[in-house]
């Protein structure tokens, strides 16, 4: 059964087809799709951002995740239930040339995998994107939707894991089977990015290998995550800065463990660290 888009008032399917309206969706009817590992890595070999964009949001090469992204589709929370949900994976988003990263783990079941873009439509996001409008890197406080006028300034975000995994944990092999994905995204972000954001534990070990895989001279053992902790690395493309900071899920925000002033102070030092007005 199709239903609105809440912006739009467009009628859509429960997954979202590729190339039929969606706003923001990068693909298109013909977007080849992955269907197992072996195909990510042939399909992540593309010098073309927005062609990658395109065929990450279309892969199926994990079937643990696709039965769960799309029962999730159809299932939907209470309170969206008279909502489409994008159901697909969840492209990076932002600027083309940016100069700051973001890298998360993956999207949320009921926000990035309901509204077709990364960290949109959940209290995470809710967080991430006031602190983002604050210190000067998006032009405004909120990202409910797909296609509302969000814009990011010299900023790119981008998931280690493409899908919702059930209760926020993807595999080991969903992880590597996901990460030609996220290196070429990387690859294809290093010439002008100085400065990386990792959002969790997870995002920072995903982004070290992922940055190791790329040429940058990681140490070993590897540098410790810590909150507002930086590291400077050089890569192929010259030095960056990785900076930690913790998620701004439900569990830290409301207990305290990352507080608003925290987290601008992390994306702060980051503005300041990658030149960015």
């Amino acid at each position: 059964m199709k239903l609105p888009h809440p912006l739009t008032g467009e009628l859509f399917e429960s997954p979202v087809p590729p190339g039929t309206g969606w706003p923001e969706d990068p693909a298109v009817r013909r977007t080849p799709v992955a269907h197992d590992a072996s195909e990510v890595v042939d399909l992540a070999a593309t010098a073309d951002l927005a062609e990658l964009e395109a065929r990450v949001s279309v892969c199926r090469a994990c079937p643990r995740l696709v039965e769960w992204r799309e029962d999730v589709a159809l299932s939907k929370r209470k309170s969206f239930v008279d909502q489409p949900y994008w159901g697909r994976p969840i492209a990076g988003w932002g600027a083309a040339e940016p100069r700051i990263l973001i890298a998360g783990l993956a999207p949320a079941a009921h926000g990035g995998n309901r509204t077709g873009r990364v960290f949109t439509g959940d209290r995470s996001g809710d967080w991430l994107f006031a602190a983002l409008h604050r210190v000067g890197l998006a032009n405004q406080p909120t990202s409910e939707h797909a296609g509302d006028g969000l814009h990011l300034i010299a900023t790119r975000m981008i998931a280690a894991v493409r899908c919702a995994p059930p209760a926020n944990k993807p595999t080991p092999i969903e992880r590597d089977t996901c990460a030609p994905w996220f290196r070429r995204e990387l690859e294809l972000s290093l010439p002008t990015t100085r400065a990386i954001v990792c959002l969790g534990k997870f995002g920072y070990d995903a982004l070290l290998n992922a940055l190791a895989a790329t040429g940058a001279q990681v140490p070993r053992p590897r540098p410790p995550f810590g909150h507002a902790v930086e590291h400077p690395l050089q890569t192929p493309h010259g030095p960056i800065t990785v900076i930690g900071s913790y998620h701004p899920s439900q569990q830290n925000t409301f207990t305290g463990k990352l507080t608003q002033q925290m987290l601008d102070t992390v994306l702060t030092r980051a503005k300041s660290i990658a030149g960015v007005p």
